[in-house]
């Protein structure tokens, strides 16, 4: 007799799911669906488009579930199906560029000013983030934003882990100068008061 699913580990529920199991994957995408979705959200850079490729990514796995090969952990070969669905989306998206709505919850802003000036900053982050190309967004996101190893992220990817430390490297440093403000906020009210009193 086969133990609940939730005793199951992550290879247990894949071939439980590839036997027929009905509720196999549903347990293993309820496991790892926030990671998935953050994955998803971050590289793409709005909800919506996300969601359609977190979905498109799982039916593939749902799918593909039986070439699964057991060289690398489930979780591995999900992110990789995520995040092959998502460069696929962009890719798409930028072959034929549309305007995004604005990507808002709807949630009131929190009060306090260190609140607000927290929120301020992620909105800057994620708008940097979205002007790096894309497969340095997507190292980076696996990497310094998720923690996985760099070993991880490229098998993720899909490709060498050489591969991957460039890629980071130079997101990194492109972030560093599209965030430089953000080190020294005063520099933009220098500006600004260097420029008034020029007038």
């Amino acid at each position: 007799m086969r133990p609940p699913l939730g005793q199951l580990d992550d290879r247990g529920l894949l071939r439980a799911h590839v036997a027929g199991e009905a509720d196999a994957f549903a347990e293993l995408v309820r496991r790892h669906r926030d990671r998935l979705w953050a994955v998803a959200v971050r590289t793409i850079g709005n909800s919506e488009d996300a969601a359609d490729a977190l979905q498109d990514a799982l039916l593939s796995a749902y799918r593909s579930a039986g070439s699964y090969r057991g060289d690398a952990a489930v979780t591995t070969w999900l992110h990789r199906i995520v995040v092959n669905a998502c460069l696929d989306r962009v890719r798409r998206r930028q072959a034929r560029p549309t305007v995004p709505l604005p990507d808002d919850d709807g949630r009131a802003p929190a009060a306090p000013t260190d609140l607000i000036a927290a929120r301020e900053t992620a909105l800057d982050v994620r708008a940097a983030l979205a002007e790096l190309p894309v497969e340095q967004r997507a190292a980076l996101i696996l990497v310094d934003v998720q923690g996985h190893p760099v070993a991880d992220a490229a098998e993720m990817l899909g490709v060498a882990v050489g591969t991957v430390k460039s890629r980071c490297a130079r997101g990194r440093a492109r972030l560093a100068v599209m965030l430089g403000h953000l080190r020294n906020p005063d520099a933009d009210q220098d500006v600004e008061a260097t420029e008034g009193g020029a007038r």
